[in-house]
């Protein structure tokens, strides 16, 4: 098919032009002399020189020839033209370019006037392949002359520069929209900075703050004038800052996360702050919030668990005292009886035998003693301190504790265990949740019975069927105390643990006693299992981790030997400042009989006053609670700012005693009531030496 304005016949110049690629071979067929151009052999020098010129460049170049500015264009100029081409060819400037004819008519009049024109990145809109598009150009035009050098044509020399023009268009909206993105983003930076409620910082790898935001003001009363510049050290507590220079050096390294310090805050006050840093662009940036309020708050927490878990000693201190009173009161009764006896043998002169009443009331007020001693540590309040505990030492040294809490109606059963199988955890919270157990068993066997306390050692492996959910592999010490009374029903099993649940009456009980028992077993790692049945009694099993490591042997207190102090040699002199008449005078007439120049006092300003008349003293021996509005403690420290280097023996029988003396400075010692002849001779004598 031959397409309008082309013929299929031989011309004379058939092979003009030569080459010129596709469209080279469009000229050579085209019908040229309906065109004002006229047929192809007619065309002048001027017009084939320039199409041969224009033919093989890779550059789009089109001729416009006249003054209808006939187009004749090359393959470069083809490609540029789109859908248009080869309809292009040959036809008017102004037609073939019809949505750009005003433009095109300015650049003939100027060529065919022999101007030039030139644009860069010249903007047009385009109907090249049948609807508009934006087109850039780089469009340079010159005229063209014919033989008699005068313009006849203008040459386009057309190189599209969209894909530039646009890429780069693309590049500025890019950058407008990171700039405005990075312009909101400080902007909210900037409001986080000023609006955070957390300390936000940056800091250097050397310590020094190099920027705070206002919440530091707000949660420590300093403006960013007085901080930025100095050292972290300047506002971190003295405690803390070894522990912040390897936090500061670990957020230099990488992420810092849960770091915890005190800062001073302007008033002299400290506050705690939690701190996540990490580093960027050679400085730390880092976020503190002020976690003083959660602190307080465990601190109260852990107070108040204190408090409970030593008014629960005292409840169950309370139901030992019952069962204690009947075995002291036998006690006394021997130590009372014995005195009588000796007294009514004196008196008759019968002074043969007399040592066994002696040895019976001294041997009675030692096992009182004892009892006491064990009573009052049981109640002493000690924080929390777990440590390595053997199991069958513990529950041996309860057994007298426990026999007497149980009464004569139940027998207290300790089965041998097979080993030694200790285990960690807090040894006096253990022995709290013995005893309560016990307690709770004897209250379920009023009309008598038997309590078994018994250890086992059980292995817990991944692979055993119905292992409960808390139990890790691994060896578990389980401590069982088991009843004989009345057992718990169903419902009441089911709440045994809730905390302030309790069947027994209103006000002998909290509730408490299970809920604190099962509370020490998961602290310590295990758990506590409940199994009853009503009438078939109850068993209780702690279950604890076994310890693996090696358990101290706490060391035995000696037993009274009745040994005799030597007497001394010297002149030493002992002030003795005690309130009770009688154990002033049993402590003045030991210390007489040992050698020393005693003096007596009933409180501390005549204490006081005794130490100024003295011109030698050379030991202070002094009750801690005295009447007179002064303490021993406070009389120790002012006899000792009076006279320094003055040893001072306190004598007390206050469970206590050693929260109300604080720290005992050296050339002070404790010694508790009651104590032997021995034991007090001893310790006067050794302090006396050693001064």
């Amino acid at each position: 098919m031959i397409q309008p304005g082309y013929t299929g016949a031989d011309h004379r110049d058939a092979d003009f032009p030569r080459d010129g690629g596709e469209t080279g071979g469009l000229i050579r067929r085209f019908d040229w002399s309906a065109t004002s151009l006229g047929p192809i052999h007619a065309w002048p020098q001027s017009l084939r020189s320039t199409v041969s010129l224009i033919l093989p460049s890779p550059v789009p170049i089109v001729t416009l020839w006249g003054a209808d500015g006939v187009m004749i264009y090359n393959d470069a100029y083809s490609t540029f033209a789109g859908g248009r081409h080869p309809r292009l060819l040959g036809s008017r400037v102004l037609e073939g370019w019809p949505e750009i004819a005003d433009f095109n008519r300015h650049v003939m009049q100027v060529g065919l006037a022999g101007g030039t024109l030139v644009y860069r990145d010249h903007h047009q809109v385009l109907h090249r392949n049948g609807y508009p598009e934006d087109v850039w150009m780089d469009l340079n035009y010159s005229p063209i002359l014919d033989e008699a050098q005068k313009p006849i044509g203008v040459l386009a020399i057309v190189q599209e520069t969209s894909g530039r023009v646009q890429a780069e268009a693309a590049r500025r909206r890019l950058r407008q929209t990171l700039a405005a993105q990075v312009a909101e983003r400080t902007k909210e930076r900037d409001r986080i900075w000023r609006n955070s409620q957390d300390l936000l910082l940056v800091i250097g790898g050397d310590g020094v703050l190099q920027a705070v935001n206002p919440a530091w003001s707000t949660t420590l009363g300093y403006e960013a004038e007085a901080l930025v510049g100095r050292h972290f050290q300047h506002v971190v507590h003295p405690e803390d800052l070894e522990a912040a220079a390897g936090a500061l050096l670990r957020a230099s390294r990488g992420r810092l996360r849960g770091f915890e310090c005190r800062l001073r805050h302007k008033d002299g006050s400290w506050r705690w702050l939690s701190w996540t840093a990490a580093p960027e662009e050679g400085v730390i940036y880092a976020n503190g919030r002020d976690i003083t309020a959660e602190k307080e708050a465990a601190e109260a927490l852990r107070q108040a668990e204190d408090a409970l878990r030593q008014s629960q000693k005292m409840e169950a201190v309370g139901q030992l005292t019952g069962g204690i009173a009947h075995d002291f009161n036998n006690m006394l009764t021997g130590i009372v009886g014995s005195l009588q006896m000796l007294r009514r043998r004196v008196g008759q002169g019968r002074t043969a035998d007399l040592e066994r009443y002696v040895e019976a009331a001294i041997g009675a007020a030692e096992r009182a003693a004892s009892l006491t001693h064990r009573l009052l540590s049981f109640a002493r309040r000690r924080p929390l301190d777990p440590k390595p505990v053997d199991i069958a030492q513990l529950v041996g040294g309860m057994a007298e504790l426990l026999r007497r809490t149980m009464g004569e109606a139940i027998e207290l059963r300790l089965p041998a265990t097979e080993g030694s199988w200790p285990v960690h955890c807090d040894p006096n919270q253990l022995e709290n949740a013995l005893l309560n157990l016990a307690i709770n068993a004897r209250d379920a066997m009023p009309e008598g019975g038997t309590l078994t306390i018994a250890a086992t050692l059980r292995e817990v492996r991944e692979t055993d069927p119905g292992r409960e959910h808390w139990a890790t592999p691994g060896e578990y010490v389980v401590l069982s105390v088991t009843d004989t009374g009345c057992g718990m029903p169903p419902e009441v099993l089911a709440r045994a643990l809730d905390p302030f649940f309790t069947t027994k009456p209103q006000g002998v009980g909290t509730g408490l006693g299970l809920s604190m028992v099962y509370g020490f077993c998961r602290q310590s790692g295990g758990h506590m299992r409940l199994r009853s049945r009503p009438g078939q009694g109850t068993v209780v099993e702690l279950c604890l981790p076994r310890y693996r490591g090696e358990v101290r042997q706490e060391p035995a207190p000696a037993p009274g030997t009745g040994l005799g102090v030597p007497r001394t040699q010297g002149e030493e002199v002992v002030l003795v400042v005690e309130d009770d008449p009688t154990v002033r005078a049993l402590a003045a007439e030991v210390l007489r009989d040992l050698g020393y120049r005693v003096l007596e006092a009933a409180d501390g300003p005549s204490g006081l006053a005794a130490l100024h008349a003295a011109p030698q003293v050379d030991l202070l021996v002094t009750d801690i609670g005295l009447p007179g509005g002064m303490n021993g403690r406070q009389l120790a420290d002012q006899a000792r700012a009076e006279r320094p280097g003055l040893r001072v023996l306190f004598i007390t029988g206050y469970a206590g005693a050693a929260a109300a003396l604080g720290f005992l400075e050296p050339g002070m010692a404790l010694l508790a009531k009651p104590f032997t002849v021995e034991a007090l001779g001893s310790r006067v004598r050794d302090m006396i030496k050693a001064a």
